[in-house]
């Protein structure tokens, strides 16, 4: 798999395959990479909870059906900063909505800048061929005393597109074309999931495998090529 260079990059948005919503500007395109920059969206994790008995510490059971909302979701405005205290997990939007082609898979990697700062950006992985929306990035504050300030709009990670050996048939993601403040489901409960969080949940991990292997990608059928018609012959002229 080739990683795309900056003028394949453009190529690809200039034939509109791939996009970014808003544009890029000119900090953002590297050699080989695409900075992205830090949304208005931050979602901070809950840690108690009022139930009728009370208030109660929040657990984290992200397969429960009853599940509560697990985080507090910041919106910021134009000219705020978000503090990020010491040893905090959040999650954070890309300020870009992206949509990826059938032919291309990107990857997501911190920028050496916001590392520098104490935070880390969770390498998250695979940006999946055919999606398109805004991304959920964990960070995390590293250090022990000092509170991170961080402003939306600040480049912060970047993507590296890398090309497949043929177009795929990609799942598309839960987070799809979705808008990141209506909130994230950590471990999702969609329903094509169901079959395996059941089995999970009750240890029978044989069963899942026995019940799901893994099976090729099944093909559109190609359409049948039509046999060439003989040419027909030319009436011949009258003398």
């Amino acid at each position: 798999m080739s990683v795309l260079t900056r003028d394949d990059i453009l190529r690809y948005i200039q034939e509109d395959k791939i996009s970014f919503r808003p544009g890029l500007d000119e900090f953002q395109l590297q050699a080989h990479a695409v900075d992205l920059r830090l949304g208005f969206t931050f979602l901070v994790p809950k840690s108690w909870h009022v139930t009728k008995a009370g208030r109660e510490p929040l657990h984290m059971d992200y397969y429960a059906p009853d599940r509560p909302e697990y985080f507090d979701i910041v919106e910021l405005e134009q000219g705020q900063f978000f503090d990020l205290l010491p040893g905090e997990h959040i999650l954070v939007s890309s300020l870009e909505s992206l949509r990826v082609p059938d032919d291309l898979m990107a990857v997501m990697y911190p920028r050496s800048t916001t590392n520098r700062k104490g935070i880390s950006v969770d390498l998250t992985g695979i940006i999946d061929s055919g999606y398109e929306g805004q991304l959920v990035i964990p960070i995390r504050n590293n250090t022990q005393s000092q509170t991170v300030r961080l402003y939306p709009g600040e480049r912060f990670c970047q993507i590296v597109f890398q090309g497949l050996s043929g177009a795929s048939q990609p799942r598309l993601s839960r987070y799809h074309q979705r808008d990141i403040i209506e909130g994230v489901d950590v471990d999702s409960l969609e329903k094509g999931r169901k079959a395996e969080i059941e089995l999970v949940m009750a240890g029978k991990i044989k069963e899942l495998k026995a019940a799901h292997p893994a099976q090729p990608t099944a093909k559109a059928p190609q359409p049948v090529a039509k046999a060439p018609q003989p040419a027909r012959p030319k009436p011949a002229k009258k003398k």
